[in-house]
């Protein structure tokens, strides 16, 4: 399969003053394809924008020189909206070149952006505006810590920032939230970038160089993306900034092996040729922002999909085409893919873990009519009575009237105290747990001391922070001394219609919601 690039490069930008690391510092992540497979290769968080660069135009060489097609993004605007430019005479690259001779940025980050700022008020209005945003200290007759009342320009935002909510216009220079100082300083930089002598006429920048397409791109391609795009929190010791670029390179990269890549270099289509003109000159775009929130939730609303066959149909094209299942177990395929499904997250694949033939024990077990034990009635719930070919019994014992006082009397949630009352129907059942991770130790606890018999299958989902992911390895790790076969999904991630989506694949085959 051809690929549009090999490698993805990813930059969070900061126009921090003094040297920084950490959070809302300068991040870069790259992930290259080895092998056909996106893979993480570099992670760094360089103090200041004069290494990040150095190390930049480094990697980028190595790549390049490798024979590998790269994608770099950025996290700052490329243009400023239309009227800045027009009012300048400049097109998109006479305002590069212009920041790039204006621009000052020492190898300590300390540099000159309140004074290019003000400078350009003062060229522009002669007034404190468009640009805005400082420390008090830096304030001036040409730029001031408040916004003004007034833009003396008519467009405070680009075309493409119309189309994404919560984002602030480009001449805000300080705040949270702000990139006006990150694009002042990143857009300098990525000129120097541009010209680098190792680099030279390998470099375009999209869409001024490319168009709205992905027919010309270059060797390297840089192109101004949107983190928040998609939600991220910290993890661990790694702020926010990390997390992000590390998955945004992950996001193109799978984006450009599934071919679903080159579309998001289109834009918008329902851009007229003038707004056309005003991106590819002027103000540069977002990839991976189309139409807006607003009239995107007016074209789902007026196409969504209403037959039921045709929701479940294409919901199985789309995990097909998104997961390979090959690695699993053929009796297992099945299961896997309802699993997936239930929560529309690809990602639960990889955390899908069973034993060996657990999934024909459970389909021979429910061919045979037995028992289906639950441990939540949202489990009956989602179970399709339907594809029950022996109209298996489902069975929950949580709002049994002894549960209350069993739970009082062991010291433990009614979900555990139910198990108690499986009784003569847990011998050669299959159990179904999608909530209560005191349930599953409590039954496994029960079968190792021998009052609990076994059922021939335990499916095992549950959720929560708390408990959870512990309760599904201690079924793994004690698997053999159970003697039970088991399905589970890792992790803190369950739920009841995952746990029913599991026991819906090892029913009777054929019939769909």
């Amino acid at each position: 399969m051809a690929y549009l690039f090999d490698s993805y490069l990813m930059i969070d930008w900061s126009a921090a003053s003094t040297p920084k690391k950490g959070a809302d510092s300068i991040w870069y992540a790259l992930v290259e394809r080895i092998d056909g497979k996106p893979v993480e290769t570099s992670l760094k968080n360089p103090s200041t924008r004069e290494a990040a660069m150095k190390e930049v135009a480094d990697l980028l060489s190595d790549l390049s020189a490798r024979g590998q097609k790269v994608l770099v993004g950025c996290d700052f605007a490329f243009g400023y909206p239309k009227d800045f430019g027009q009012s300048l005479d400049l097109t998109w690259d006479g305002v590069w070149k212009e920041l790039s001779h204006r621009i000052k940025d020492g190898a300590d980050n300390h540099n000159n952006r309140f004074d290019v700022a003000a400078a350009f008020n003062q060229r522009l209005s002669g007034t404190a505006g468009p640009f805005w945003g400082c420390p008090k200290a830096r304030q001036s007759e040409f730029l001031e810590s408040k916004k003004p009342y007034l833009n003396p320009l008519t467009n405070e935002m680009r075309l493409c920032e119309k189309r994404i909510s919560g984002v602030k216009p480009v001449w805000q220079l300080l705040g949270t939230g702000c990139v006006g100082s990150q694009t002042l300083m990143g857009i300098a930089h990525l000129e120097g970038l541009c010209h680098h002598p190792w680099l030279h006429g390998q470099v375009k920048v999209w869409p001024f160089e490319t168009g709205l397409s992905a027919d010309r791109l270059g060797d390297i391609t840089l192109a101004e993306i949107y983190p928040s795009q998609i939600k991220v929190s910290a993890l661990g010791e790694l702020p926010k900034d990390a997390i992000q670029v590390r998955t945004m390179a992950r996001h193109y990269a799978d984006l450009d092996q599934k071919g679903e890549l080159a579309a998001l270099f289109a834009g918008d289509e329902t851009l007229s040729a003038e707004d056309r003109e005003t991106v590819v000159r002027y103000e540069g775009w977002v990839l991976g922002v189309g139409q807006s929130e607003k009239d995107r939730a007016y074209d789902w609303l007026s196409n969504y999909l209403k037959k039921p066959n045709d929701i479940y149909k294409r919901s199985q094209e789309m995990i097909e085409h998104d997961i390979d299942v090959s690695g699993f177990d053929a009796d297992m395929q099945d299961v896997a893919i309802r699993m997936i499904h239930a929560c529309g997250d690809v990602d639960v694949g990889v955390d899908i873990a069973y034993s060996n033939g657990a999934a024909s024990v459970g389909r021979k077990a429910l061919a045979g009519g037995c028992p289906v034990l639950v441990d939540v009635e949202m489990v009956s719930h989602g179970i399709i009575r339907k594809r029950l070919a022996q109209h298996n019994p489902v069975i929950c014992t949580l709002n049994d009237p002894r549960t209350p006082a069993k739970a009082e009397e062991l010291g433990t949630t009614r979900s555990a105290a139910g198990v108690e009352f499986w009784g003569e129907w847990l011998a050669g059942s299959v159990v179904v747990i999608g909530n209560a991770p005191t349930a599953l130790f409590h039954l496994i606890q029960g079968i190792l001391d021998g009052h609990l018999d076994k059922p021939a299958l335990i499916i095992a989902c549950p959720v929560g922070f708390v408990g959870a992911a512990e309760s599904k390895e201690t079924l793994i790790a004690l698997s053999d001394d159970l003697g039970v076969p088991y399905i589970t999904l890792r992790g803190r991630r369950g739920g009841s219609a995952i746990a029913a989506s599991a026991l819906n694949a090892l029913a009777k085959e054929g019939i769909t919601q």
